[in-house]
């Protein structure tokens, strides 16, 4: 009999085993970022899901954000802008893998985004006046966003949010 629960306590440890193996060489956990087959798509994960209204096409939304370069390094944020970014969601002229990783978010979210070149800046890149390079030819970008409110195009109370605020940054 205790044979019996042996060969049985070694084949589910085989089992256990195989299917740990699996998950950490072909299935399992992967660098934000870097997953197989989502290349040239906007990468997101929630750091906080919202409660409050959805951001979707056609709605005025404020947000706070970083963006940066794969390397670490800040490009922009709404903080050295001074104001949130507030844009009309699918209208305004942001880029779109920008507009793409706001879709769908929540009031009160954070959210990080990966956005590739293709739906960045692709091959130009973003320099300044005076030649400085900004942001690199082909350059992934990593946002950090956090949905402040979600407004109708008409709602009253969108000077509230902020003063004159039109986006700036590098973000469009």
């Amino acid at each position: 009999m205790n044979t019996k629960y042996l060969v049985i306590s070694v084949v589910l440890v085989a089992l256990l085993g195989l299917g740990a193996w699996l998950w950490m060489n072909q299935l399992g956990p992967s660098e934000f970022g870097n997953q197989p087959g989502l290349e040239g798509q906007v990468q997101g994960q929630d750091i906080v899901v919202g409660e409050g209204a959805e951001a979707v096409p056609g709605m005025v939304v404020a947000i706070e954000y970083i963006g940066a370069l794969e390397d670490g390094t800040i490009f922009d944020s709404s903080e050295a802008q001074g104001q949130p970014l507030v844009f009309t969601l699918g209208v305004d002229p942001l880029i779109p893998g920008f507009q793409i990783g706001v879709n769908g978010m929540r009031e009160g979210g954070r959210r990080i985004v990966s956005i590739p070149p293709e739906l960045a800046y692709g091959a130009e890149g973003v320099v300044d006046a005076e030649g400085n390079v900004l942001i690199p030819a082909n350059a992934t970008l990593i946002f950090e966003i956090q949905l402040l409110a979600v407004m109708s195009p008409e709602a009253p109370e969108l000077g509230t949010v902020e003063e004159g605020a039109e986006g700036g940054g590098a973000a469009e």
